[in-house]
């Protein structure tokens, strides 16, 4: 018979293990697949103590064999009992586990007059149960669900058979149930839907009439309510905040992002991981590499996960996660002004181009120059500008600097080629005069005296090639008298010849040069002059001076007119008186 209990408990503990794995294992998976979100049984954490009380119902099932006064043996069967009360407290010393003690009652109301009538007995009838349970349960918060099964090592009182007194004995509870949370105060009111059970009850009544041994298998279902006591708070959870150092920067230049992480436990083992464009990073900071990043926002995030030792994160308080912003900003372009000193120079002459350059990331910088005119030399901050083979006038030279980010910029500036003020404008030049006083009766011949001025002038017109010479011939106001009357006679009898003194003296003086020094003719006028005296005043005419203008007052002879005349010697007696 102990066989067949076994047997029997056997076969109803693994039907109620197997009924409630698929809920339990439901449970876990969406527990594990939803770790960023607590399921919780009620208010913001789980409850850590349950008290149910509610109705059961319970179906006994075992014959007690009652040893009868006439030495008969009757068999006596436990029947169902449709009234029942199960109470039950829960302390849970984690999220799933904890102890449990449990307390029921099954034996109210009377029985019908006929055996056919019900199975609700009077107290001392076989149809009272008692029970005292203490054990383990196991919970598996699902959202509003919250499965559990438990096991109990029960301590039973049965009512005997055929009226025998109640017995204690030893028994076994194993089931489990399913509770809905509800926002019933808080939180803290839930319903047992169902509460399904196995229970082993035994009991001996002892030996001799009335006595027997009995062996129950016993199915008991339950429902009511669960009141929530105080609440198992999670640790608190892990955070991680990022920072980006230096927020903003130039490509090329790396940021370290650290992350600062509180509420890790120092017996678990700690895993970081970072995500992000160029990010490299080993523990609680990473590095960023900008060089190859284009101009932009980028944002890097960083993972922490703490646990036991390849089961970090399993819990959603051992997992946080950040994010750090940065910006890579575009090279800017470097500036630069041009100066040139002096900025007015000769033709053929040089200035000095001084270019002032910066870039704002202080890169190396490249300078290169161009003008408009001439040539510059130069790949510093300084350069040289020639002017040869530039027109007069203002050259554009242009200044430029380049980076090796590719990035440039240009200044201009302008230098004059001025050209150099013309030479003073040249003038008439007074020679050495000649003077014809010394013969009285020869008032228009060139004497020896004479020869030296005009050799003199000669030299001066073989010096200066593009000159000309001019001899301006006076005479006196006497000799102005004796022309004016030969010039009226002249008007009655041509025969009459006229001598123009002033004239002829300049021509005389011409002949001398062109005959005796082989000057060209064209190179020598000649004129006269109404100045009172008896000389030829000789003057250098540079190239470019306007005689006219310079000495006024003269008059061109008429060369036709007035020709030179013959140079005779003198007579002894006025060479030997000049002599004396």
């Amino acid at each position: 018979m102990q066989s067949r209990v076994l047997k029997s408990v056997s076969q109803v503990l693994s039907v109620a293990l197997l009924s409630l794995a698929p809920v339990a294992a439901v449970a876990a998976q969406h527990s594990s697949a939803k770790k960023s979100k607590m399921a919780e049984s009620s208010g913001p954490y789980l409850s850590r103590t349950d008290i149910f009380a509610g109705y059961s119902y319970l179906a006994p099932k075992g014959t007690v064999q009652v040893p009868q006064p006439n030495g008969t043996i009757a068999p006596y069967s436990y029947d169902a009992v449709n009234v029942g009360g199960l109470f039950s407290g829960a302390y849970y010393f984690n999220r799933h586990v904890g102890a449990q003690v449990e307390f029921g009652e099954h034996e109210w109301g009377k029985q019908s007059p006929n055996p056919p009538g019900g199975n609700i007995g009077v107290h001392g009838n076989d149809d009272g149960f008692l029970t005292l349970g203490m054990g383990l349960i196991a919970r598996f918060p699902y959202g509003h669900l919250t499965p559990f099964i438990h096991g109990l090592v029960n301590l039973d009182n049965i009512n005997g058979p055929d009226f025998n007194a109640a017995k204690w004995g030893p028994g076994l509870t194993l089931g489990g149930g399913l509770d809905i949370e509800t926002p019933l105060f808080n939180h803290h009111l839930a319903i047992r839907l169902f509460q399904a059970d196995y229970e082993y009850m035994h009991a001996d009544f002892g030996p001799g009439t009335y006595g027997g041994r009995a062996n129950i298998n016993a199915a008991r279902l339950s429902t009511g309510l669960v009141f929530h006591v105080g609440s198992i708070a999670p640790p608190p959870p892990v955070t991680m905040a990022c920072s980006a150092n230096p927020e903003s920067v130039y490509p090329g230049t790396p940021v370290t992002i650290t992350g600062t992480t509180t509420n890790l436990n120092p017996k678990y083992n700690v895993i970081y991981s970072w995500t992000g464009v160029g990010v490299m990073g080993k523990g609680d900071t990473a590095t960023v590499s900008t060089s190859s990043l284009a101009p932009g926002t980028y944002t890097v995030h960083g993972n922490v996960k703490e646990g036991k030792k390849g089961k970090e994160g399993m819990k959603p308080w051992q997992m946080a996660s950040c994010a750090a912003t940065f910006t890579v900003k575009a090279f800017e372009p470097p500036t630069i002004s041009c100066s040139a000193n002096p900025t007015t120079i000769k033709p053929g002459q040089t200035s000095t181009i001084t270019s002032t350059a910066v870039s704002p990331q202080n890169l190396p910088l490249t300078y290169s120059y161009s003008a408009s005119a001439g040539t510059i030399t130069g790949t510093g901050k300084t350069a040289v500008y020639s002017s040869s083979g530039a027109p007069t006038g203002a050259v554009g030279i242009t200044c430029k600097v380049s980076d090796d980010k590719g990035n440039s910029a240009s200044s201009d500036t302008t230098v004059t080629v001025k050209a150099p003020p013309p030479p003073p404008k040249p003038h008439t030049e007074a020679l050495c005069s000649i003077s014809f006083t010394l013969y009285k009766w020869l008032p228009t011949r060139v004497d020896n005296q004479a020869k030296a001025c005009l050799d003199q002038v000669a030299i001066d017109l073989q010096q200066h090639p593009n000159a000309t010479a001019v001899m301006v011939g006076e005479s006196s106001a006497q000799e102005k008298a004796i022309t004016a009357r030969q010039e009226k006679y002249h008007m009655r009898n041509p025969r009459v010849q006229v001598m123009h003194y002033a004239a002829q003296r300049a021509v005389n003086a011409k002949n001398y040069l062109v005959v005796s020094k082989g000057i060209d003719p064209s190179r020598i006028d000649v004129r006269t002059t109404d100045t009172d005296g008896q000389l030829v005043q000789n003057y250098l005419v540079p190239s470019g001076a306007d005689f006219t203008k310079d000495v006024p007052g003269t008059t061109a002879v008429n060369e036709s007119v007035i020709k030179p005349q013959k140079r005779y010697p003198l007579p002894v007696r006025h060479a030997a008186r000049k002599a004396k």
